[in-house]
């Protein structure tokens, strides 16, 4: 029998430390969780996507009362880049969750959000640089990979 040990690198910041697109994707995502549609959770999400080609896209969580319906904030923002900006490379995504009146602490993709990032680093061939906000620090993955080592792939 083997054992296989997996480390994720996780970069720990302040928003001080930030350059200033990573200033500005955080700040569009603390900006779509505004613009939520999460009636039953009261969970608002937001994420920024910044390309390559420039542009920063933003999504939020939009929920529905058939549960299974909704789509979490990167998706929406990963679909809307893909499907506006079809040959234009994702950088990097910045995630903020708002609840209960204030900013939460890091916020991490859920499975499904995990799995489009790690498909979309694979379309592009290139890792996606991943900030999770938080009120007191900021997390950093510099890549889908880092989140879900052992993703679905064929």
């Amino acid at each position: 029998m083997k054992e296989l040990k997996i480390v994720t690198k996780i970069v720990i910041s302040s928003y001080s430390e930030l350059n200033e697109k990573e200033k500005s994707l955080i700040d569009l995502a603390k900006n779509a969780t505004k613009n939520a549609y999460a009636p039953y959770s009261k969970f608002s999400v937001g994420a920024a996507v910044l390309l390559d080609n420039g542009e920063m896209v933003t999504g939020n969580n939009q929920e529905n009362i058939a549960y299974p319906s909704g789509l979490c904030a990167e998706r929406v923002a990963l679909y809307y880049a893909n499907a506006t900006f079809p040959n234009a490379k994702v950088e990097a995504i910045a995630v903020a969750a708002y609840f209960k009146g204030d900013f939460v602490e890091k916020i991490s993709p859920c499975g499904a959000c995990r799995q489009v990032l790690q498909e979309t680093e694979g379309r592009y061939k290139s890792p996606i640089r991943i900030l999770l906000y938080g009120k007191k620090e900021i997390y950093i993955v510099e890549s889908a990979n880092d989140l879900m080592p052992l993703s679905f792939s064929f």
